[in-house]
């Protein structure tokens, strides 16, 4: 895609993104091959793969990939097709095994990727098939991060903390303990579900758009908070009623909105009828301030770490996965975390919250889709196409000088999606690392 191209369609400067992103077929397909083969992407989670031998089938782009951990206790990611001629070595969302057989010609691999057995070797193969360069197609680079399990097919791209810079700081919310130990958390259930719309939709209203609140209001007046504390209406509890909001734009096209709580705030009874959830709470709270002092004040609320992956940092507390299916449809994949060692109690309490919360049966899901798959249908149409979506929200009302990195917003502002659409065209015109890390142009050759 020529820059000429890309001037057409995102145009940051004044503020318009065009519709043809959401709905073209041609820039869909493009988006495959230069976005989601080079950016890191949210495979999984290590506690859906706890035990050796364990599997569990993901996505990376519209491709199949298995994340599994082998016999030595290692973890991978390959891409789930036979090298003879492509079938699927695993149909299984999950599970245990030794092998993965093909089920066409009965090729099968073992859960380090290499080639074991072939029907009939000797007497066709002999002398002539290379087994270790017929093993299952691994990811270029994969991490392991709090838990979260991440991937990228580009050899030359950078280590993964360095793909996500100072945004690390708000996705260590979501993964990290309550109570402020470092990762910790697992994966108590998955939502996936399909929706007719573009993925990009999704990862942007994550990247921090709460301008679109009064979408939500009769889930706020009807109140589905988890500690659901009389007299209190919303969706969440209201833990960050007096914190200072902020929206960051980062230069890799991550955006965040978190909160910074006031030096002098104190925990809020939530829990009263329920003394182990009162008593649960209260010291994750209490032991946070504690293990974290200043930096305790650092709140979550939503985020995307580009391109596809978003999480909830608080409650409902999770990492979602916005998966390309088509110009116009993608898979969602929620994957819902608790701290491993919670009690029980806690963890089916906010079980039973998340799914109030969240997924296609959601109540404030179910405003979101709703929202998406009109603005995507809306876009289809002969003369809506002919017309930019406006994007000249809160335009200059950042700062840089701050300690948190990047561009810092103190109000509703599509800054962050400036960012990202911004960092899209990068991808789109096959820039090098220098500059899909935003770097400026002479720190670039560090990233090469």
């Amino acid at each position: 895609m020529t820059q000429k191209d890309i001037d057409g369609l995102v145009d940051v400067k004044n503020g318009f993104i065009s519709r043809e992103l959401f709905v073209d077929a041609d820039i869909y397909k493009q988006e495959l091959s230069k976005l989601f083969t080079r950016a890191w992407l949210l495979v999984g989670h290590e506690s859906l793969v706890p035990n050796p031998g364990d599997f569990y089938t993901s996505r990376m782009g519209e491709e199949s990939v298995i994340l599994c951990r082998d016999k030595k206790g290692e973890i991978h990611v390959f891409l789930n097709s036979c090298r003879h001629r492509g079938m699927k070595v695993c149909r299984y969302e999950q599970g245990n095994t030794s092998l993965f057989t093909c089920p066409y010609h009965s090729w099968t691999y073992t859960t380090d990727g290499k080639l074991q057995g072939v029907p009939l070797y000797k007497s066709l193969y002999d002398g002539v098939l290379d087994r270790e360069a017929n093993s299952l197609v691994s990811v270029a680079r994969l991490c392991n991060y709090k838990g979260s399990i991440w991937a990228t097919w580009d050899k030359d791209a950078p280590d993964f903390l360095t793909y996500l810079g100072d945004a690390k700081a708000h996705l260590d919310q979501a993964l990290d303990c309550r109570d402020g130990r470092d990762g910790g958390s697992e994966v108590i259930g998955v939502h996936k579900w399909v929706f007719p719309a573009n993925w990009k939709f999704a990862a942007e209203n994550f990247l921090g758009d709460t301008y679109h609140n009064p979408s939500h209001r009769s889930v706020d007046l009807i109140g589905i908070g988890p500690s659901a504390v009389s007299g209190k209406k919303g969706r969440r509890d209201n833990e960050l009623e007096h914190a200072q909001h902020v929206w960051i734009s980062f230069p890799a096209g991550h955006g965040v909105h978190s909160a910074i709580q006031p030096e002098a705030n104190e925990y809020i009874e939530s829990f009263l009828d329920n003394p182990v959830l009162e008593q649960y709470f209260r010291h994750c709270y209490e032991e946070r301030k504690r293990r974290l002092g200043d930096g305790a004040r650092l709140m979550p609320f939503v985020g995307t770490i580009f391109p596809n992956t978003s999480y909830h940092g608080r409650q409902p507390r999770g990492l979602c996965a916005w998966h390309p299916h088509s110009p116009t449809s993608t898979e969602a994949w929620r994957f819902f975390l608790v701290d491993k060692d919670a009690p029980s109690e806690v963890k089916d309490y906010l079980r039973h919250y998340y799914m109030r919360y969240s997924g296609p049966a959601g109540m404030t899901e179910q405003d979101d889709i709703e929202n998406w798959l009109y603005a995507t249908a809306a876009s289809t149409g002969t003369i809506a196409r002919r017309y930019p979506f406006n994007y000249q929200q809160s335009m200059g009302a950042y700062t840089t000088d701050h300690p948190l990195g990047g561009e810092l917003s103190l109000q509703v502002t599509e800054q962050i999606a400036r960012g990202f659409y911004r960092r899209w065209a990068s991808y789109m015109r096959d820039a090098d690392w220098g500059e899909l890390l935003g770097l400026p142009a002479g720190n670039r050759e560090a990233a090469e």
